[in-house]
């Protein structure tokens, strides 16, 4: 272990994103742009452009069309505004961030929660070590504690040799959700650091995120999380120079120098989460509407609790009412007695579990939009723009299916069953930030339309549009271009069509995901692996396989129509489908390539400098 994270310790993560005012107008400009000409050819494809001797097709490809495009709406409104990066002044008082406390004077205390379950206790001692070197340029109180769910006399040890808590409990009920309640119960700082197993903060994680909390009313800080091991690749010219000779390096590099820098087998998985973090989330703050992700995160011990005590007081309500209802039925009486009304609610309570973090596979968000939806106290949260810890990788398909489809599964659970959008106390602008995530998710249902449209025409010479015209390309291709511009404005900094790929080939998870919930099925706890697994995983993207080869079969075969003629294809028709199905294919390569990746042996970036001390780490 200690030879891998040697590898990578000279690493240093990524500045944010600048804001830019100039920038963030030509994004409005645009986007309004884009979404004006995008209606106007949904527009004209629903009045318009129907094949009506094959409505089979027409209607399904329209309607997926035309919920992309709704998707598109949440896209922009997400990405509307940016603000200013700011950093404010670290506290160092409990009246800092609670004026109203009679403990004012008093010292501020932290607390740095390690959930962890069967994980290297090595790997988490890195954590412990880089935690324990922590900046702050005031006095205050900071306890490490490791949460260890797996009972491990090992991990124990660590702790014990490290001087920091050891805390465990009898049973996994609630899993990481019932982990930290348990360690909530256990400990009292008035802040609480939450860190996976393999979290290692950096020495600046508290000094430049603790000033948002000056704010009595924010409840959580959000750091990026930045995976510190992902492969960096190989430039394109040093592999052809490798396999061609000087001749292949000379057309590398005049390729580079018209593309720009070129990378092969850099981040196979597109695990990356800049676009997520430094896009997405940030873009959320000025509506108060940036969730909570688990690792790396701050939270208000008050606020955790206080939505708690909201959520499990409603919970017993909505326990009570369901019971009340049913005695009146069965019983044919207009109400209940008040003794037995309270003998109900006392057995509410009892049943009902005070959980500070939701038991849910997606605790974080739930818990995010819990507090969100507190009117009275009316919390905040705030995405920092820094990133302030590293932490692994998924390093094979197996363990990226694994994490992707926890997310896919837990966001639907909470769309079909608490659904934000209909949640009490929600602003509008966080309605529409949780929707457009969710919404997201519901993504592959249209996405597979998009991916076998083309297939249909290519084998069948069937068009789902009444003819590929010039009103065909003239309502179509500047809409694409509209939104193509911007895109790149709006996420300006940030490689785009890696994510959208990815979002493409995620077709078979997401409707899985999907399928799972809707037959009631739970999302299952599974812990996402923190080693790789040395094997290939073909079988896990046999559904793009079949995409990618269904398409170059397609592709075959309606150019070979066109040359034997006696068939509807048309020209327009086969190069517009063969080439919408080729980026189809890209995509869909991008996902079987991860399934075979395998990390070199000895990457030309990863010569063993000698283990970093926690106070080298970025600042």
């Amino acid at each position: 272990m200690d030879d891998y994270f040697r590898a990578f310790e000279d690493r240093r993560p990524p500045e944010p994103l600048p804001y830019s005012p100039a920038r963030e107008m030509l994004w409005q400009f645009l986007a309004t742009l884009a979404l004006v000409v995008g209606g106007w050819y949904i527009w004209w494809r629903w009045t318009s452009s129907l094949n009506p001797d094959a409505m089979w097709f027409a209607i399904p490809l329209v309607l997926a069309e035309t919920f992309a495009y709704v998707g598109l709406i949440l896209f922009v409104y997400n990405l509307w505004r940016d603000q200013p990066i700011e950093i404010r002044d670290p506290p160092a008082t409990l009246g800092d961030i609670d004026p109203t406390s009679p403990e004012g004077d008093r010292p501020l205390t932290i607390d740095i929660l390690f959930a962890t379950y069967n994980e290297e206790p090595e790997l988490v001692r890195l954590g412990i070590l880089d935690s324990k070197a922590l900046n702050y340029p005031h006095e205050i109180e900071v306890k490490i504690h490791v949460l260890d769910d797996g009972k491990r006399a090992n991990m124990r040890r660590v702790a014990e040799e490290e001087g920091v808590g050891y805390i465990t409990r009898e049973t996994n009920e609630g899993f990481k959700a019932g982990n930290l309640r348990n360690a909530m119960e256990q400990t009292s700082g008035d802040l609480i650091v939450i860190c996976d197993a393999d979290t290692r903060p950096f020495p600046t994680l508290l000094e430049r995120t603790l000033g948002y909390f000056r704010d009595p009313k924010m409840a959580w800080v959000q750091t990026p999380q930045w995976f510190y091991d992902l492969p960096a690749g190989e430039r394109l010219h040093d592999v052809m120079h490798r396999r061609l000779g000087l001749l292949g390096r000379w057309t590398g590099r005049a390729v580079e120098g018209v593309l720009g820098e070129i990378r092969l087998g850099e981040d196979p998985f597109v695990n990356d989460p800049k676009m997520f973090y430094d896009i997405i989330q940030r873009r959320r703050n000025h509506a108060n509407a940036s969730f909570c992700c688990g690792a790396g995160s701050i939270h208000r011990r008050e606020a955790v609790l206080e939505a708690s005590l909201r959520s499990f007081g409603a919970s017993v309500e909505r326990r009570v009412i369901a019971a009340e209802e049913e005695i009146t039925l069965e019983s044919r009486e207009n109400r209940v007695s008040p003794e037995l009304l309270e003998a109900l609610r006392t057995a509410a309570v009892t049943e009902e579990v005070l959980t500070p973090y939701k038991f849910h596979v997606s605790e974080d968000i739930y818990t995010s939009i819990v507090l969100h939806s507190d009117r009275e106290r009316e919390w905040k949260s705030y995405q920092h723009p820094y990133v302030e810890s590293k932490m692994l990788s998924p390093q094979d398909l197996l363990t990226w299916t694994i994490q992707r489809y926890k997310y896919a599964g837990g966001s639907l659970d909470i769309l079909f069953h608490d659904n934000p959008l209909f949640r009490k106390g929600l602003t509008f602008a966080q309605r529409m930030m949780y929707g457009a995530t969710f919404y997201s998710y519901l993504g592959s249902i249209w996405n597979v339309i998009f991916l076998f449209a083309p297939i249909v025409y290519l084998f069948t010479g069937i068009a789902p549009v009444s003819a590929y015209s010039n009103d065909f390309f003239a309502h179509v291709i500047p809409f694409l271009v509209t939104l193509e511009l911007a895109m790149m404005v709006g996420t300006w900094g940030i490689a785009g069509y890696a994510a959208k790929a990815s979002y493409l080939s995620f077709f078979p998870l997401g409707l899985k995901a999907i399928w799972t919930v809707l037959r009631g099925e739970k999302i299952s706890f599974t812990v996402t692996p923190k080693d790789r697994n040395a094997d290939t995983f073909l079988r896990l993207v046999k559904p793009q396989i079949a995409v990618l080869a269904l398409t170059a079969l397609g592709g075959l075969w309606g150019l070979g129509a066109l040359w034997l003629g006696g068939t509807q294809h048309s020209l327009t028709g086969v190069v517009t489908n063969c080439l919408w199905g080729l980026n189809n294919c890209v995509a869909m390569w991008g996902m079987i390539a991860a399934a075979l990746w395998q990390p070199p042996e000895t990457p030309a970036d990863t010569a063993e400098p000698p283990l970093m001390k926690a106070e080298e780490t970025p600042t």
